[in-house]
């Protein structure tokens, strides 16, 4: 293996400042929109993008015209999203927070799922979101600027659950990414992960009411995940003063303990 050796960081030794423009992948929606509506009550300047913008996501962007930006873009399409990147520069000013936050799921077992299915899971979950981190953080950078990045994985990347292996798969690679990335970007920007546990979700519906209902007896807090438990978390890595870099987050009441 050949020996590679990181860039001299810049502001060493001194505090990652808070995120004051943040782009949010898969914002239209549960978590997504959570996230968004949070960060736009702290006073943070937020574009959030998906592949449906909501009538939610609509309301707010009119109720706040200066300080969200939203679009249709599919997190898949590298052009749209680069250029998106770029209107939220013009309008908003440099990016320096990211969500990453847009994902797919799954609902059949490993040896049911098909090979375009699974390389569907893999370019939404893993890909697009590395893709999105490397254009971010280089044009942050070549501003001589700092900034945060926050990765939404699952407890799926700790523990098994049947019917979700490719998406436990993307899951826990970017919990690993999110580790190198800390330590290729040093003091540059802080990178971290929140892993939710299950939501009472479309997404979390594929598992079926049996095997929810066993997870929900196996959380010491009793209840699955809300979006209002996650956002704090986010937040805090996004917008408070913090020393927290290359970590998982794990939100679940216990259930993996």
């Amino acid at each position: 293996m050949s020996e590679t050796h990181a860039p001299e960081p810049v502001g060493e030794g001194t505090s990652v400042p808070p995120a004051s423009v943040v782009l949010v992948s898969g914002g239209s929606r549960g978590l997504g929109l959570a996230i968004v509506t949070d960060l736009l009550d702290r006073g943070a300047r937020v574009a959030a993008f998906a592949r449906t913008v909501t009538p939610e996501l609509e309301v707010l962007a009119k109720e706040r015209p200066e300080h969200l930006l939203v679009q249709s873009v599919d997190v898949t399409d590298a052009a749209a999203a680069t250029a998106f990147v770029r209107r939220v520069e013009t309008e908003l000013g440099p990016v320096d927070g990211l969500v990453n936050n847009a994902a797919i799921g799954q609902d059949s077992l490993h040896v049911h799922t098909s090979p375009d299915a699974i390389a569907r899971i893999v370019e939404t979950n893993l890909t697009a979101p590395l893709l999105l981190t490397r254009l971010v953080v280089r044009r942050l950078l070549a501003k001589g600027r700092r900034g945060r990045v926050v990765n939404v994985t699952s407890i799926c990347a700790q523990r098994g659950f049947p019917g979700l292996v490719t998406y436990a798969a993307t899951k826990g690679g970017m919990e690993a990414a999110t580790r190198a990335l800390a330590r290729e970007l040093r003091g540059r920007m802080l990178v971290n992960c929140v892993a939710p546990g299950f939501f009472a979700s479309d997404m979390s519906a594929v598992l079926g009411q049996t095997q929810l209902d066993q997870i929900v007896r196996r959380t010491p807090t009793g209840h699955l995940t809300e979006p209002d438990e996650v956002v704090p978390l986010v937040r805090m890595l996004l917008l408070e003063h913090t020393n927290v870099h290359g970590q998982v987050l794990t939100t679940d009441g216990g259930a993996s303990i």
